[in-house]
């Protein structure tokens, strides 16, 4: 093998491995981003993320604040602990 080969060889390798150390991974990304729950009964009226029971679509159509059967997306492990005028959140919805 001669010089240049071998100094192409080692360049070429350099250069991929620094790639590998400055490119952030899918996995770094997830890690960055808070894991979340669907907690019920804490949403305003018209602000909840999905689901808001029978007659309702989707995100933006619970008609009550605190509605039960409606849900908005918190911090994992924080739900239990909000405090409404009506209780406190649920992971499973709230039967009125």
């Amino acid at each position: 093998m001669t010089t240049t080969t071998a100094s192409l060889g080692a360049l070429a390798l350099a250069a991929l491995a620094s790639a590998a150390v400055f490119t952030p991974s899918a996995h770094a990304q997830d890690a960055a981003k808070p894991a979340m729950e669907k907690c019920y009964g804490v949403s305003l009226a018209g602000k909840n993320d999905c689901a808001a029971g029978p007659g309702t679509t989707c995100a933006g159509t619970s008609k009550v604040d605190y509605q039960g059967n409606a849900w908005k997306y918190v911090p994992a492990g924080t739900c239990a602990s909000i405090k409404t005028p009506k209780g406190t959140g649920s992971l499973s919805p709230i039967k009125a």
